[in-house]
């Protein structure tokens, strides 16, 4: 191996380990299990004066967008679903404590799985996908984990709102 082609091979390590500690990380915000740590089950359908959405609907928006992101990057043939009805339930509240832990269990898997697609060293960063419009796997890692950090963030002002959050 060439000193250059060691030196690119570092620095894909380098950003790779990175963008690893970013998704799973809470460096500069509070990680999304934090946020959702010890959120009292009658707070998860509280949609307070004001404001869009309860905590249930933002924790099923991250699920399906990371999903969808997971999918998008892993699967040429995937189909996003319809904008913005396909990303944000209707539903306040989570119907029950099975549904509420699936869609966390969801978050982790998903992941965790697109974890692994960094993980992999034949995955090439920077290259766009084959489908798309010029997104690559660094681009769809930086989304999943600016959007997410956003979402947390209004989980905490909700939290706080909802005299939950004593962090």
């Amino acid at each position: 191996m060439t000193q250059s082609n060691q030196t690119s091979t570092d620095i894909n390590s380098a950003v790779r380990k990175q963008l690893i500690s970013f998704l799973t990380g809470s460096n500069a915000h509070q990680s999304f299990d934090n946020a959702v740590k010890g959120l009292p089950v009658e707070l998860r359908g509280v949609k307070p004066d004001n404001l869009p959405y309860s905590i249930w609907q933002i924790v099923d928006h991250i699920r399906i967008v990371q999903w969808d992101i997971l999918e998008f990057s892993r699967d040429p043939d995937h189909q996003s679903p319809a904008w913005p009805d396909g990303y944000w339930t209707k539903e306040i509240a989570p119907p029950n404590e099975d549904v509420w832990q699936q869609a966390l269990d969801q978050i982790r898997a998903d992941l965790a799985a697109f974890i692994e697609l960094l993980n992999d060293s034949q995955r090439d960063l920077y290259a766009p996908f084959a489908h798309g419009d010029g997104q690559n796997l660094l681009r769809e890692a930086l989304l999943i984990g600016d959007h997410t950090a956003y979402h947390v963030g209004e989980i905490i002002i909700i939290r706080r709102l909802l005299g939950a959050w004593k962090k």
